[in-house]
């Protein structure tokens, strides 16, 4: 399928066109069509599925088909849980809507709020914000939604697990009853089932790429390691030249600001990204890497979940994460688009019921790298230990692509390739 067999409007399609894409992603095929119609959407999908496109490209086209009134009002509000997300979510909407004559504007935390007042008198169609500077800005008077259309909330499960649904939900009262309204979430809790019966309007339910099945493309594996010996381990990995662009996960801020500390005193150029970070830090970091300036990029959870970089090769767990699903998100950083990926994961005595939690959603083992040379001194688990998980021989990690299967889930992205010439043919954000 094209992105015209979708029945975008000609600027869109040159937009799209313009960013090196022809082939639309499945969530894009999917929810297109009925946004375009007006209908409600609860879609089920992580980062790096095209969902941005899926939503942006049918409301930039239902906005023009209707002509703004002359005071335009904010007809558009994308709600985010990150200033990375919302950031690129605002640049997505200015890359396909180059063509047409929508204003947006992006706001967000941590910066000064007069430059993004000034931005909001100039009447734009679409408002892109963060929960928290979006209400401190309603509260202000700056902003009103008379005239309200669409509703999108992105990633809604991250805005639970960072404490803003109840800022969402106020910001939700304030908005017009007859409105379209698009919720997306990668994984979905009960209060976020809740959130969704409450304000969505007999809505369409769109999944891509299932949070079970994600894992299917990635190699992954598992180094069981002493906690003190998880630094060198991660110098003695970095020094290979194949491990190029690679994000690294740790479970705390502290964590992550010493790790780079150590990097650098090993010669590996790294740079963190955290909560802590000022907003002009994060985005020269994550500028940095995404150009490839810095090849290390140490990240904790909640920063990361707004990181959007093509070409990660390799994704290190320094920290395995005490939610399962967070596996998930985070190796999801690498094997976009249809490419393959790495992901290592470190697990030292403490967190081996975190690797049971991890392999019991995944529904495989991970393949334990035993020949290395800071191999934990407790040696590999046994089977009792881990619950029947078996480990994996030799020293390189084989892809052990799980067997399972639901069948009533949607299949994983049927387009996916792993051939480099065909990675940019669809939306990635």
């Amino acid at each position: 399928m094209q992105f015209e067999d979708l029945k975008l409007i000609d600027p869109l399609l040159r937009a799209v066109r313009a960013e090196g894409y022809t082939e639309p992603t499945p969530i894009q095929v999917q929810a297109i069509p009925q946004v375009l119609e007006g209908k409600d959407l609860l879609g089920c999908a992580q980062t790096g599925t095209g969902k941005t496109a899926a939503f942006a490209l049918p409301i930039m086209q239902r906005l023009s088909a209707a002509p703004s009134p002359s005071n335009r009002p904010i007809r558009v509000l994308v709600l985010a849980p990150t200033r990375e997300l919302a950031t690129q979510i605002g640049e997505s909407f200015r890359s396909y809507g180059r063509n047409l004559p929508l204003k947006q504007v992006t706001i967000f935390g941590g910066v000064g709020q007069n430059p993004q007042v000034d931005a909001l008198r100039r009447s734009p169609d679409i408002l892109v914000a963060t929960p928290g500077r979006l209400l401190d800005l309603m509260n202000q008077g700056y902003i009103r939604f008379d005239r309200l259309e669409v509703l999108v909330l992105d990633e809604a499960d991250r805005m639970l697990d960072m404490g803003f649904i109840h800022d969402v939900k106020r910001i939700i009262a304030a908005l017009p009853k007859q409105r379209q309204t698009l919720l997306f979430s990668a994984t979905m809790p009960q209060d976020i089932q809740d959130l969704a019966n409450s304000i969505l309007n007999n809505p369409v339910y769109v999944e891509v790429t299932p949070q079970a099945t994600t894992v299917e493309k990635i190699q992954q594996a598992i180094y069981f390691v002493e906690k003190n010996d998880k630094r060198s381990l991660l110098v003695h990995l970095l020094s290979d030249k194949a491990v190029k662009r690679t994000l690294v996960f740790t479970r705390t801020k502290h964590r992550a600001n010493q790790l780079v500390k150590h990097l650098s005193t090993a010669s590996i150029h790294a740079e963190a990204i955290h909560g802590n970070k000022s907003q002009s830090a994060r985005e020269k970091a994550l500028s940095n890497f995404k150009s490839g300036v810095t090849r290390v990029l140490v990240a904790t959870d909640i920063a990361a979940r707004g990181i959007d970089v093509d070409d990660i090769t390799h994704v290190i767990n320094f920290d395995l994460p005490n939610e399962s699903e967070s596996y998930v998100h985070r190796i999801g950083r690498t094997a976009r688009a249809g490419a393959s990926g790495i992901a290592f994961s470190f697990c030292e005595e403490e967190e081996r019921p975190y690797l049971v939690d991890i392999e019991r959603l995944i529904r495989m083992n991970v393949p334990v790298v035993e020949n290395h040379p800071y191999a934990s001194k407790l040696g590999v688990p046994s089977p009792t230990d881990l619950s029947g998980r078996r480990s994996g021989n030799g020293s390189r990690p084989s892809s052990n692509r799980s067997s399972h299967s639901n069948g009533q889930r949607p299949q994983r992205d049927a387009n996916g390739s792993n051939n480099p010439a065909r990675r940019r043919r669809y939306p990635t954000r």
